[in-house]
């Protein structure tokens, strides 16, 4: 085994496993720390690994290193070692006082023990924390001049031993040894601090943040760190302040539970980082730093709120803590992990859009690396407690909004550690989790599923630390043989050290000229190999710029394949989606096809009939032409013999004459001929307008059919003995119409055949007067001449009719559609103000409205939607022949009652609990009232030009399903406002309802007015004359309004009668009441609040003669009635038909409601005026100073803005109270 080297040598300077020198010898000064240098300054040499390794990993077990021995006051030597005992790796050493004495007393060496050890502990505490990353900054350690420093700051810390070895000093006081290393560690605190926060734009060094967290760990608290912090300059420099930051979330992370609880404290001073940046920063840093403050805030105050989570959101530690038995608090303790997850997901994204391109990004990815851990911790915690809250509570809609949060999160969070993954300083540092592509099932039983530790029935005790084993000394030698032999001995090698020194300083002497050639020779080479390297390092540069280009392209495009991977998978989930779609509409296509085949298979038979009988009448008309071009044919072979005899005519008078006779004659001919010709263009028009009547009326009568067969399912529901019935009924009109066709057809053949008969007296006459005209021959060729010119002026004058009566008919056409236009127009601009009227701020609706009447209106305007489509149907199928009165009249209904939708929906939203609520109401009233406009806009006659009229009739019907369907959805969101009471069931008699809540709100006004007759005569004493004319006004008022009632009650059930008995039809009083069920809540909800609001005016009147209640309750009630009287009578309206007398008398018995409930009211308020000015003050105004009129003035106003807000507060009340008890009703 090598000896000891001499030490003070450049090679191994002293202070690093050497003994101490005698005491009061100088010690000699290592030419490295002179200020001249003879030769090159050679390195420390790094301390072995393996014996690093032996002494923090001894046998492969993960426990703390064991401690040195305690050291003695003897020599230290590999000699003087027990076998198998190995020399410490590393033995500090400092220089004795010259004033020490080797013969002090060793009497506390254990506290001297004791001291070492602690310092002993230290070490290795720090270095079993540092076991992780020790390997990886092992060369750095060795060769940081920072450790250096840590060294000689020690010295003074170990020269405060020499109090021991004084004499007179026997003892050290016992918080002299703990102010040591309490002095020691916050020194060291402050240099990592220093060193973690500088200000170079690089990671924090994971060393430095590793002490910081081992001193909480050790000490048990963080002042000393927050001290540390807020002392160093990090404001200065918004890189400083960034990496304090990170540090600060380690620490927060892995540090002492105590440092979170402390945190709390300094919450304002982190406020201030954030508050000490502006803008974007010199180097971009200021909103990055913005957001780490905001996220930590955040993060401490999730701890304060949930004291039982450590900073890495551990599920075990959790649950060790904390129970899970409450599903309310398990929801909201996973709420506010989302709401901390979403924050984090905020902070990477906002880190990763500040990456600077072609600069060091280390500082900025450093920050990611406590943003994975966490995140991953509370990813994991969310999943195994929403496992447990599903296996607890077993309700899954209950945790339906969770599950989507926790979906959205898993799917951010693959994209993130994807992203993190593809930096390569990242994964240096950590390893970034792999999630898989789809969110874990929830639901899952499998056995790959975590298990949820129990709590224990008692409160789980953390085993302490166990304190560090003492290391028995060894029995130290007599003091007296101790001091000899040590002085003698360091005596003899402190003069072979100095003789071994003095031979090494004259060799260097010797050397010196050699070594000052050597260095121009090496500062030369230096230079060169100086400006080799920059070249090499330049080029390096440029390699490495343009590999970490290649790296993050190659990364962009791995993250956009990812992307439109997700994006693909996406996409065929929904082209599957929709081709299942695709497959079941077809099925449905394919068996409407199939059902419109049967039902159109009995009418080809029909069809083919009209085809035969158009084929005969084409064949008739083609026989007739060739007719009229064979007489044509005689007729121009007349004239050319006509002209062969007016040469041979003897006389010209007799020709004249005879031309005369001629002329008549033939006129007469021309005359009949186009009589004829009138007659086949009439027989031909007739034909054609039949051929078109026939399609036209089998085209209606198949809609009819379609249409029947649709009425007759939705009977056959309903009831099922109306279908026999309805069949035969259309059967029957099938067979009308068949016979009318039929009747047509003889029509046809008839007038055909009259026209056959008289075309043959027209053919004999002409041969008769073609005999005349062989015998007439002379003077032919002047009144041929002037037969052409009558021909040509009969042609013209057969256009002009023609044209004319074109013109006519298109005129007239023209006019029916300009008036069907204006009418149509007319409802849009009606729709069009009651929207108006729904978005105006300045309109509230029907504020009496309520969920059955306005359901009433709905199916109003549905029926009436549907009665206006088959009206405009039957207009286009009738051609110029169709009325138009019809449209007219079912236009104006449809709006007016799209209009009072309107209103009494916006009047609805009183009810509603929230905004939300409300707006989705409005907007589906205007969707139904806009699909109405676009309904008749689409109806105009420019729009539906050129079309075909079975493409008109599907634009009518197409719009009114558009409107059906909105009608539909409104009254669906308007059922939701019903009350759950007023749903009438429709198994019992509906009549019988119906008439039993007539007849009890009939008998509860005769009740009313009994009651109001027993106040009447209720006896008088005790009250003055004043009184009883109060009493007396009141009762007559309440007695009118209750007789007016009574007879609004009569004129109602009247009315309700009058609407069944029209409407039913052929069916039953309950049938028709099931069919309008809307309207029938309507009017039962109506009568009972008749009944309710009369009883409540009766005891109030009553409460108000006793004095009980207030003249202002008895006009709350009063209006009350009005309002309910004002339900029952737009009930009534909906149904009532036009101009009747019932519903006349109705309208009057409302008016008179109205009239007494007013003159009540009026009443009262008569009373409560005399009231006030008797109980007024009278105050003359004009004599108060300036200062007291002012004071008054203030007053007044301050009285009004109180009585407004308590007015404004008690609406609120007010509204929120009619909320609840109409839900309740």
């Amino acid at each position: 085994q090598e000896g000891p080297r001499p030490a003070g040598t450049p090679e191994d300077p002293i202070g690093r496993g050497h003994p101490f020198p005698p005491p009061g010898t100088p010690l000699p000064t290592p030419e490295r720390f002179t200020s001249k240098r003879n030769h090159p300054l050679p390195k420390r040499k790094p301390v072995p690994v393996q014996s690093f390794r032996e002494h923090s990993k001894p046998e492969n077990k993960r426990t703390p290193a064991s401690k040195p021995s305690t050291p003695k006051r003897k020599p230290v030597a590999n000699s003087d070692l027990p076998e198998g005992q190995q020399q410490p790796v590393e033995l500090l050493v400092v220089e004795a006082p010259e004033d020490s004495c080797p013969n002090s007393p060793a009497t506390e060496v254990n506290e001297n023990a004791d001291l070492m050890k602690q310092l002993s502990t230290d070490d290795v505490s720090v270095q079993r924390d540092n076991r992780s990353d020790r390997n990886h900054d092992l060369h750095e350690h060795n060769q940081d001049a920072d450790d250096r420093h840590h060294h000689e700051t020690l010295i003074p810390c170990l020269a405060s031993e020499r109090t021991l070895h004084e004499p007179g000093r026997n003892r050290v006081p016992p918080f002299q040894s703990n102010f040591v290393m309490s002095s020691r560690t916050e020194a060291d605190l402050a240099i990592n601090i220093r060193k973690a926060t500088n200000i170079e734009e690089t990671a924090p060094k994971r060393k430095h943040v590793r002490a910081c967290i081992v001193y909480t760990w050790d000490n048990r608290s963080s002042a000393a760190f927050w001290a540390g912090m807020k002392v160093q300059p990090i404001l200065a420099d918004e890189i400083q302040t960034f990496k304090a930051l990170i540090t600060i979330h380690k620490v927060l992370q892995e540090g002492h539970p105590i440092v979170i609880k402390e945190a709390q404290q300094h919450v304002n001073w982190l406020d201030t980082l954030m508050r000490g940046v502006g803008g974007e920063g010199i180097r971009g840093y200021a909103p990055l730093i913005r957001e780490y403050v905001f996220f930590l805030e955040s993060k401490l105050h999730f701890h304060r709120n949930h004291p039982e989570f450590n900073g890495l959101f551990e599920y075990e530690e959790y649950i060790s803590l904390k129970t899970i038995n409450d599903p309310n608090e398990g929801y909201e303790t996973i709420s506010d992990l989302m709401t901390l997850q979403d924050q984090i997901d905020a902070f990477q994204k906002l880190i990763f859009s500040h990456f600077l391109s072609g600069t060091n990004n280390e500082c900025r990815i450093s920050a990611l690396v406590p943003l994975v851990q966490e995140s991953y911790g509370i990813y994991k915690f969310i999943t195994s407690m929403l496992r447990a809250m599903h296996t607890t509570t077993g309700d899954a809609e209950a945790l339906e909004p969770l599950r989507a949060r926790y979906d959205a999160q898993h799917y951010r969070l693959v994209r993130f550690y994807y992203e993190c993954s593809n930096l390569r300083y990242l994964t240096s540092l950590i390893t970034v989790p792999k999630l898989p592509q789809d969110p874990p099932n929830l639901f899952a039983e499998d056995e790959d599923r975590p298990a949820l530790p129990k709590r224990p029935a008692k409160e789980i005790e953390r085993e302490p630390t166990p304190p560090p084993a003492k290391v028995e000394m060894e029995e130290p030698e007599p003091i007296a043989d101790f001091w000899t032999n040590e002085a003698k001995r360091q005596q003899e090698e402190y003069e072979a050290e100095q003789r071994r020194i003095q031979q090494q300083w004259e060799d260097a002497q010797r050397q010196q000229l050699l070594a000052q050639q050597q260095a121009q020779r090496d500062f030369e080479e230096q230079q060169r190999i100086q400006a080799e390297q920059a070249r090499l390092a330049q080029e390096q540069l440029l390699r490495e710029q343009y590999q970490s280009q290649t790296q993050g392209r190659l990364a962009e495009l791995e993250r956009e394949n990812l992307n439109a991977r997700a994006q693909y998978e996406q996409d065929q989930l929904m082209l599957q989606q929709y081709d299942r779609r695709v497959k079941d509409l077809e099925e449905q296509m394919n068996q409407l096809t199939h059902n419109v085949n049967l039902q159109n298979a009995s009418k080809d038979d029909q069809i083919r009939a009209l085809q035969e009988q158009v084929n005969t009448w084409r064949s008739k008309y083609e026989a007739l032409a060739k007719l009229y071009s064979q007489l044509r044919q005689e007729h121009l072979d007349l004239l050319q013999t006509t002209k062969g005899l007016k040469l041979k005519a003897a006389s010209a008078q007799e020709a004249i004459e005879r031309r005369e006779r001629l002329e008549r004659e033939i006129k007469t001919k021309n005359l009949e001929l186009a009589d004829m010709i009138r007659e086949r263009d009439r027989a031909l028009h007739e034909r054609d307008r039949l051929t078109g009547t026939n399609k036209e009326e089998l085209e209606k009568v198949k809609r009819e059919l379609r249409m029947a067969i649709d009425r007759a399912e939705n009977a056959e529901r309903q009831k099922g003995t109306e279908i026999s019935t309805l069949l035969s009924k259309y059967n029957r009109e099938m067979a009308d119409l068949e016979e009318a066709l039929r009747n047509k057809n003889r029509a046809l053949e008839e007038a055909l055949s009259r026209n056959s008969e008289r075309q043959g007296d027209q053919d004999l006459a002409l041969r008769e007067k073609d005999e005349e005209i062989e015998v007439y021959k002379s003077g032919m060729e002047q009144a041929l001449m002037e037969l052409e010119e009558l021909k040509l002026t009969q042609g013209d004058a057969d256009q002009a009719l023609d044209t004319q009566i074109d013109h006519v008919l298109h005129s007239s056409i023209s006019k029916i559609n300009d008036i069907i236009d204006s009418v149509l127009q007319t409802g849009v601009q009606r729709v069009d103000d009651a929207l108006y009227e729904l978005d105006s701020s300045m309109q509230a609706g029907n504020q009496n409205a309520s969920p059955p009447y306005v359901l009433s209106q709905i199916e109003k305007a549905s029926a009436s939607a549907t009665e206006f489509s088959t009206a405009f149907n039957n207009f286009i199928a009738d051609g110029p022949n169709s009325t138009h009165a019809e449209i007219i009249r079912t236009v104006s209904i449809f709006s007016g009652s799209i209009s009072d939708v309107l209103s009494n929906t916006k009047g609805l939203t009183r009810f509603a609990n929230d905004d939300r609520s409300a707006d989705q109401l409005i907007n589906s009233a205007r969707k139904s009232a806009q699909a109405t406009v676009w309904f008749f806009r689409g109806l105009q006659s420019f729009r539906l030009e050129g079309l075909e009229p079975l493409q008109k009739t599907d634009v009518v019907i197409n719009n009114n399903l558009e409107v059906q369907q909105d009608l539909q959805s409104l009254s669906k969101l308007v059922d939701t406002f019903a009350p759950k009471g007023t749903k009438i069931s429709t198994k019992g008699d509906l009549s019988e309802m119906v008439d039993q809540e007539l007849s009890k709100a009939a008998d509860a006004i005769d009740a009313a007015a009994q009651r109001l007759a027993k106040l009447k005569k209720k006896p008088r004493e005790g009250y003055t004359t004043y009184e009883l004319r109060i009493h007396d006004s009141i009762v007559e008022a309440a007695l009118a309004v209750t007789n007016a009632i009574a007879e609004l009650i009569k004129a109602a059930t009247a009315t309700q009668e009058e609407i069944v008995r029209e409407g039913r039809g052929s069916s039953s009083r309950t049938a028709f009441y099931k069919k309008n069920n809307r309207w029938t809540e309507g009017l039962i909800s109506a009568a009972k609040a008749v009944a309710s609001s009369t009883n409540t005016l009766i005891e109030t009147a009553d409460g108000v003669i006793s004095g009980r209640n207030s003249p202002e309750q008895l006009i709350v009630a009063s209006n009350d009635v009005a309002a309910s009287t004002a339900q029952l009578v737009a009930a009534s309206r909906v149904k009532a038909s036009f101009m009747s007398k019932t519903q006349d008398r109705l309208e009057t018995a409302s008016k008179a409601v109205g009239a007494a409930c007013r003159a009540l009211v009026r009443q009262v308020q008569d009373i409560i005026a005399e009231r006030n000015r008797d109980e007024g003050e009278t105050v003359d105004y004009s004599k108060l100073s300036s200062h007291e009129f002012k004071v008054r003035e203030m007053e007044q106003q301050v009285e009004i803005l109180q009585l407004e807000n308590n007015l404004a507060r008690a609406r609120q009340r007010l509204g929120e109270m009619r909320k609840i008890s109409y839900q309740e009703d």
